[in-house]
């Protein structure tokens, strides 16, 4: 080889290196069901995302009602219930006392059934007053993770939905129980399980994300609708009320207990005969 020319094999190899640098190796483009599967696969998360939410926000409300209403029951419906069966023993004592007086007969069996009624509702005293439902931050970062991974409308296999919806009512279940440990169990054993494995291929891919979209969608569209009406219910506006005079310094509970207990003693003294019936 001639010392004076260029190793012109160096050379090359230099070249190749650079305009490699400069070029690097592109992708092949994603094909339009690709491109269309990625764009599908953004909307179902963020759908799923605000699906979770919003499923924790009715599971939340689900389970703060159900709590005042113990509440409420224990403090106030207990004594509503002794309140009407003490009316109901003034009213059988008047009717007794009057044979002949329909109307007094007929007024004491409607007590008598009223009194019975409330008794139903109201239930059989507790040891311990019941306590009103307060999520942890770790509670309800569980459920949303299971709102977001086995929520049953996320899913168009039919063996599947069932499995999803039994977990779902057990997650609902813990909740409202404030059972982290449950929560935690119904997530690790589904994940773990055989139908969480997905199928391969962007276009059976594509079809089960839009079949997942459109689920998540009409399941918003039904939490809506049930937070509406749990928002419209009696129990709703009572508790509204409740806490809007708790900001204002007022314990409007207290004050129902304190009425219904004046009620009961004005009851008694009727009828122990203190009082004229």
């Amino acid at each position: 080889m001639n010392p004076s020319l260029p190793n012109l094999g160096l050379f090359k190899g230099k070249h190749m290196a650079l305009k490699s640098a400069d070029n690097p190796v592109s992708h092949a483009p994603l094909k339009p069901e690709e491109q269309e599967l990625a764009l599908k696969r953004e909307e179902q998360t963020a759908l799923e995302t605000e699906l979770a939410e919003r499923e924790l926000r009715s599971a939340n409300l689900h389970a703060e009602l159900g709590a005042f209403e113990r509440q409420y029951l224990h403090f106030v419906g207990l004594r509503y219930a002794e309140l009407d069966e003490l009316k109901a023993k003034i009213s059988e004592r008047l009717a007794a006392e009057q044979p002949a007086n329909e109307r007094a007969r007929k007024a004491a069996q409607d007590a008598r059934a009223r009194a019975n009624e409330t008794k139903s509702v109201a239930g059989d005293e507790a040891e311990q007053a019941p306590r009103a439902f307060k999520a942890s931050p770790e509670m309800k970062r569980l459920f949303r993770e299971v709102a977001k991974r086995i929520h049953p409308d996320l899913t168009s296999d039919r063996d599947d939905r069932a499995k999803r919806q039994q977990l779902m009512a057990e997650a609902n279940e813990a909740y409202g129980r404030g059972d982290e440990t449950q929560l935690t169990k119904i997530l690790t054993e589904y994940e773990c399980s055989p139908e969480a494995v997905k199928g391969d291929g962007p276009g059976a891919e594509l079809i089960r994300a839009i079949r997942r979209i459109s689920q998540a969608r009409s399941r918003l569209s039904e939490i809506d609708a049930e937070i509406q009406e749990l928002q419209r219910s009696d129990l709703y506006q009572l508790r509204s009320r409740i806490d809007e005079a708790q900001i204002h310094g007022r314990d409007v509970l207290k004050e129902m207990i304190a009425k219904v207990e004046d009620q009961i003693g004005q009851a008694k003294r009727r009828l122990e005969g203190a009082e004229p019936v």
